[in-house]
């Protein structure tokens, strides 16, 4: 009998914690995130997920917005490409890159380091987030660059 009264007063204690919950942002929800300033997911994924109090970005590529195609150039030209579609992104979730807390670099060349590096550093000038850089054998389209973003959803 104690242990029927336990489960009862659990289950009471579980739905109470959802009710208060249920409806309110960052607790418990999960909102898809989608800028008409950033290129168009290229495969089933959203372009971020805001949940927790957080904005989950899926990797960029250098892909230009208003034609789907990789920009030209070197790993700096895109770089700051990516780094543009992760800001509109982050933008339509209502954030910015300067509540970024983690991000991960996936290069094709790690000699492109230094210069992806240089232009990455444009972007975060104080309190940069953490970051892991890895290097890669292919990325989508033949990119040089993917860079993912996590950050606070701060308004």
């Amino acid at each position: 009998m104690k242990k029927q009264i336990a489960c009862v007063l659990l289950l009471v204690c579980c739905f109470a914690v959802l009710a208060q919950t249920k409806d309110k942002p960052g607790k418990g929800t999960r909102e898809v995130v989608e800028s008409k300033d950033a290129p168009k997911a290229i495969g089933p994924y959203s372009q971020a997920i805001k949940a927790g109090g957080f904005v989950f970005c899926s990797g960029q590529i250098a892909l230009d917005p208003a034609t789907g195609q990789l920009v030209p150039g070197d790993i700096s030209a895109q770089t700051d490409r990516v780094l543009k579609n992760l800001s509109a992104v982050l933008a339509a979730a209502g954030t910015d890159l300067d509540h970024a807390v983690k991000t991960t670099v996936f290069l094709k060349n790690m000699s492109d380091f230094a210069a992806m590096n240089e232009v990455y550093g444009r972007y975060f000038k104080t309190a940069p987030p953490a970051r892991s850089t890895i290097g890669v054998v292919q990325l989508p389209r033949d990119a040089l660059v993917e860079i993912d973003v996590v950050a606070i959803a701060s308004k």
